[in-house]
């Protein structure tokens, strides 16, 4: 894994498509931990899903849908929620949002 600046602008990044109506952009990393910007369009779908990786996620912009293994609750702007390892989770974007993942260790699949 390459080392990264310790400072990132975003209009130096890359947006990446993952599913239709949803981008991300790699903020910084190394071995143990990584930060993502993810951009949904209304609508848009983050598919149920697992990583042995812990999750944080911060609610930057609009309201999610989120659910954690059979659980699921409506969250805005400003909210957060944390996954467990292995845990099945994905979002539904309500109203057109932006999430900012933190994930440990780093996710190697995603460079």
């Amino acid at each position: 894994m390459e080392k990264q600046n310790s400072f990132q602008h975003e209009e130096k990044g890359s947006w990446i498509k993952v599913v239709p109506g949803v981008e991300r952009m790699i903020m910084g990393y190394d071995e143990n931990l990584m930060m993502v910007k993810v951009k949904f369009e209304k609508n848009a779908v983050g598919p149920l899903h697992f990583h042995p990786h812990l999750q944080s996620t911060y609610i930057a912009k609009g309201s999610f849908e989120v659910t954690i293994n059979d659980k699921t609750s409506l969250l805005h702007e400003g909210d957060t929620f944390f996954v467990g390892s292995n845990l099945v989770h994905g979002v539904v974007c309500v109203e057109e949002g932006i999430l900012i993942d933190a994930f440990n260790p780093a996710r190697k699949d995603f460079l």
